[in-house]
């Protein structure tokens, strides 16, 4: 069977990490979120999968090539240019990439599927795509009913009783939701759609398609579906999905590594006098990481791979990527450290280059001698005291 996973955005509210890994490549403990949907997809039959790329498009396609050791047969369609050289993204809409694909040779010859490439979700796809069969759609959105103070976190789909869908409200406030129930960005199509998709044009389906078949009263439904489902659309959603499965909440991944003390997990060769150090669990540390006497770790924490904590450094609840060198008595709590940047829980982040800052959160390959004054003012500027 046929599927499609959308990964052409820039992922703007994911930023910094974003500027040089595309959305569906960041990490869940090492494993980049579009490998779950790809598991997903292939443990639900769905094998000969398209991926439409954009930015960043080589890292998607250097990691997945044809698919093969994933289990599934996986092909690329860029929406772009090169210039000079260097492929620029131009994406196409989400409805406008799936129409490109078509165009090229017609692909979606039956009943298929079509997820966002940044969320991870556990869902039963053969019982959706029955029920997709069994209402005569055309076009069916997964949905999740959500608490009712949060609808305006997310987009609200309206449906009667019957399950059609009659309006769309983006992000309503408490009082103006017309529903509970939300787009999950899983979506389930007849071939027949491409009629309503005009060609060569940017055309998205939140915004464009969906609201078309409203108009024409296109048999065209909202299914509620009971699964796990963690968006990575924004910092704060990621920051909230690494913690969901350090403290076990996202019950569909398992922490990588191995579990060295109770809630300690690590990968190979970690560089640690457990006597020397505090680490409070849920922690997960990447292998070929140094840490130092004197440091302490607190949960939930993920350090990547080949990560250097130097002595004295105070890390609790935050995330930090590979190749990271935090110094002498740094304190990062609540914190997000991603090459030169460092981002609260908020999204909100210090370049640390620019504020000088460098000297303090570094490259771990870059051997550098920590300046003997403002440590421990610095420290404190990032821990937000």
């Amino acid at each position: 069977m046929k599927a499609m996973i959308l990964a052409a955005g820039k992922g703007t509210r994911v930023r910094p990490i974003t500027y040089t890994t595309p959305k569906p490549m960041i990490p869940i403990l090492q494993k980049p979120v579009m490998e779950f949907l790809v598991e997903l997809l292939r443990k639900h039959g769905f094998d000969q999968i398209m991926v439409n790329v954009s930015h960043l498009a080589d890292e998607i396609e250097n990691y997945f090539r044809d698919g093969q050791r994933f289990g599934v047969q996986l092909s690329y369609s860029f929406e772009g240019s090169i210039q000079d050289g260097k492929l620029l993204g131009k994406a196409l809409g989400s409805a406008g990439g799936m129409k490109k694909i078509q165009d090229f040779y017609p692909f979606f010859d039956d009943t298929f599927v079509v997820l966002c490439g940044d969320a991870l979700i556990d869902l039963d796809l053969t019982a959706a795509v029955q029920q997709h069969k069994e209402k005569g759609a055309l076009a069916t959105i997964v949905m999740k009913s959500v608490p009712r103070d949060a609808v305006s976190s997310y987009g609200v789909v309206v449906t009667d009783e019957k399950g059609r869908v009659k309006a769309f409200q983006e992000k309503p406030s408490v009082d103006e939701a017309l529903s509970t129930s939300i787009n999950t960005g899983i979506y389930i199509f007849e071939p027949e759609i491409f009629q309503h998709i005009p060609s060569g044009c940017e055309f998205d389906l939140g915004g464009d398609l969906f609201p078309k078949l409203v108009e024409m009263g296109a048999p065209f439904y909202g299914i509620t579906m009971d699964f796990e489902w963690v968006d990575i659309g924004k910092v704060p959603d990621y920051w909230q999905a690494v913690r969901g499965v350090l403290s076990g909440e996202v019950k569909n991944i398992s922490i990588p590594g191995q579990e060295v003390r109770p809630g300690i997990y690590t990968g190979l060769n970690v560089a640690v006098n457990w006597d020397k150090v505090k680490v409070r669990g849920p922690v997960y540390i990447g292998g070929m990481t140094r840490i130092e006497d004197g440091a302490e770790i607190v949960g939930p924490t993920m350090i990547g791979q080949n990560c250097w904590l130097c002595n004295d450094a105070y890390v609790s609840n935050s995330v930090i990527f590979e190749y990271s060198r935090l110094g002498p008595g740094v304190r990062l709590v609540d914190k997000l450290v991603f090459g030169r940047y460092c981002v609260d829980k908020t999204g909100a982040s210090i370049d640390v280059q620019a504020a000088a800052l460098d000297w303090l959160i570094t490259d771990a390959r870059q051997m550098l001698s920590d300046p003997p004054v403002e440590r421990h003012a610095i420290a404190d500027i990032l821990s937000g005291s």
